[in-house]
């Protein structure tokens, strides 16, 4: 740290009193300064050099005692500030562990650790206790968890919300609103100016616990994907069998897990005839020749259409391992196309690549 100028010395004040023109504090009467007035001198002092301090996580109690301290402060000499500097730094070295302030605080230091239930009944705790903010746990929320909020709640309530998002998730939200909705949302938050900071607090609180009181989830995901998912790794005679009863039990719910299953036969309504050759990157060459050589039916189409939008090169070399290949089980023709169709999964999930809808299917291309 830099030492301090005369100008930054009397920028800090002591304790007023009934004297006028009293004496600057010396070193040797820094012990006499209470924390209050010791804090206002670092504050003080650490503002001097052009820094802004998060004072607003302070309470508003302790931000209005700081406040009127540094207000009350009169002047302070070099001694007495190096003084105090000194004995903040040797505090801060003194130092070896923190924890969080509050259950909040600890919430987020063990977020992922601890069982739904138990941070569900953690959080409204915290919420119960004085000082916790609503607003820092919701805006954390995904679009997904605060999308029933906009739909379901007040207009009102919902501007307020997206009042206090930040901007860009504010603009995915009322994207995903019906027209009439987003509407009446966008000018219910032209309403807001006047919304006291009491009332703000509130919906905080009241949408926080209508959050945390969602049950929690036995499952990551819905019926139709682990469902869809369990199909996908099945056996084409039992997916088929499978699909069928579903058909007879639910069939809205059987049309959606068809829609939710992705194999071999529907790589070419699914896939872009240009992610085709990044795809096969991926792919054992073996398991692929194996997958290509034993497609027949429907799987032939989606065989025909990796090769034709390979090049000719790759593709006649494909077609002649494929002929060398000599009668083929069943079952190896099927782990072999499971295997193509892992991969596209593998990729679609790392972000590397996007299905298409069925009714967007491109026609084969030959490169």
């Amino acid at each position: 740290m830099q030492p301090a100028t005369e100008a930054d010395v009397e920028l800090a004040r002591i304790p007023p009193g009934p004297q006028a023109g009293a004496k600057p504090v010396t070193a040797t009467a820094v012990v006499a300064l209470s924390p209050q007035q010791k804090a206002a001198i670092i504050v003080r002092l650490l503002s001097s050099e052009g820094m802004r301090l998060p004072l607003a996580e302070l309470s508003e109690d302790q931000q209005t005692e700081l406040t009127a301290q540094i207000g009350a402060m009169k002047l302070v000499d070099r001694d007495t500030l190096h003084a105090v500097v000194a004995e903040f730094c040797e505090a801060l070295e003194a130092v070896g562990l923190t924890f969080p302030n509050g259950l909040d605080g600890a919430l987020s230091l063990l977020d992922g650790q601890l069982s739904s239930a138990a941070t569900s009944r953690l959080r409204r705790l915290a919420l119960a206790s004085t000082g916790a903010d609503p607003w820092e746990r919701i805006l954390g929320l995904s679009t997904e968890t605060l999308l029933p909020v906009m739909t379901e709640e007040s207009v009102e309530v919902a501007a307020v919300l997206l009042s206090k998002l930040a901007v860009p998730k504010a603009a995915e939200l009322l994207g995903r609103l019906p027209g009439e909705r987003a509407r009446r949302i966008a000018y219910a938050v032209s309403l807001t100016g006047n919304v006291a900071p009491e009332t703000v607090q509130r919906i905080g609180v009241a949408l926080a616990q209508q959050l945390d009181s969602v049950p929690a989830r036995a499952f990551d995901t819905g019926a139709v994907e682990r469902v869809g998912a369990i199909l996908n790794q099945s056996a084409a005679a039992t997916r088929e069998d499978v699909l069928i009863g579903l058909e007879e039990e639910d069939q809205d719910f059987a049309e959606k897990v068809r829609k939710a299953i992705f194999t071999f036969t529907n790589i070419p309504q699914r896939i872009d005839t240009r992610d085709v050759p990044r795809i096969l990157r991926n792919v054992d060459q073996p398991q692929l020749i194996v997958a290509l050589a034993g497609a027949t039916g429907e799987d032939e189409k989606a065989a025909e259409f990796i090769l034709a939008n390979l090049s000719q090169r790759m593709a006649a070399s494909l077609r002649e391992e494929m002929g060398s290949l000599g009668k083929l089980r069943a079952k190896d023709v099927e782990a072999a196309m499971a295997a193509v169709v892992g991969v596209i999964r593998e990729m679609e999930a790392a972000g590397e690549l996007n299905l298409l809808a069925e009714d967007d299917a491109p026609d084969p291309v030959q490169s």
